[in-house]
């Protein structure tokens, strides 16, 4: 079934790419954005931009897209680049359909994400870093479920440097690994991912710490109210206030608080558990 819907899924991208027009937002700007570093030798984040505006992704993304710039041809090869979302749209497809197998979901859930347009839309319509981002944390949930919790850290934080939005699943990541690793112990997977960070980002902290960290990791950017979806119900002036994001983030917050300390059992500090030693034997450390 799923071998099926994978063969469904790619010959449906291919007929979304020949029949419903490309629409352009970010790409021409992606690659605007990502040819300083590669035309100009330039790798001050603060002069990288491009037509919507400054580079405000991780290194990680000027990486992925140069590659794209050359092989589409500095991007003026928009189809190429549909066909090429369209393979990372089935691979990303791939693992979401191992994480249900492995969770026991039924398999009509998979439908579901065929029949999502917003997903066709954002690989291969849009050509969005989003995907890739997702793709990337979905290998690494892939490997979590396997408890390969290392291998696993290094490609969420792989995704995180695609799109600093993959934060968002840091606390959960955190549970797992003190639930693995024990409190103190987990200071190991989460060492790898500060490393992935720090080596992808060298060539642009070296040059521009402060334009770096600004730029790629700016808690306090403002949104553009014409492109959200979620948000959509909202007048503009109260969708770009402060008072909104300073709102939003302190229920965050408190959410969080309120699950560390009534609803997630966290374990002893000093002591990792078993499925650090031995993970074939183990069973997962927290349920589904």
């Amino acid at each position: 079934f799923c071998g099926l819907l994978l063969i469904a899924e790619l010959l449906l991208c291919v007929i979304i790419i020949k029949k419903v027009p490309y629409t352009e937002i970010d790409w021409e700007a992606y690659m605007q954005e990502v040819a300083g570093p590669i035309e100009r030798g330039d790798y001050n984040y603060e002069n990288l931009e491009g037509g919507t505006g400054p580079l405000v992704y991780p290194a990680g993304f000027v990486y992925v897209y140069s590659l794209l710039y050359h092989v589409t041809d500095k991007g003026e090869n928009i189809l190429l680049a549909q066909y090429i979302f369209a393979g990372i749209y089935v691979l990303f497809v791939a693992f979401l359909m191992d994480i249900y197998h492995k969770a026991k979901a039924p398999p009509c859930l998979l439908l579901l994400v065929s029949l999502s347009r917003r997903c066709h839309s954002i690989f291969v319509l849009r050509l969005f870093n989003d995907g890739i981002a997702m793709l990337l944390l979905y290998v690494s949930v892939s490997l979590f479920i396997r408890h390969r919790y290392l291998i696993g850290c290094l490609f969420y934080s792989l995704a995180v440097s695609i799109k600093m939005n993959i934060l968002l699943f840091s606390p959960a990541l955190w549970l797992v690994l003190i639930h693995t690793y024990g409190f103190f112990g987990s200071a190991l997977p989460l060492s790898i991912c500060a490393a992935v960070q720090v080596l992808l980002s060298a060539p642009f902290i070296t040059v521009n710490l402060q334009g770096y960290l600004i730029r790629s990791f700016n808690l306090g950017r403002v949104f553009i109210h014409t492109w959200t979806v979620n948000w959509k119900f909202l007048p503009e002036d109260i969708f770009v206030s402060k008072e909104l994001a300073i709102s939003l983030l302190v229920i965050h917050l408190s959410l969080l608080v309120y699950f560390i300390v009534y609803k997630w059992k966290l374990p002893p500090y000093s002591r990792p558990s078993s499925s650090c030693s031995s993970s074939s034997s183990s069973s997962p450390p927290l349920s589904p």
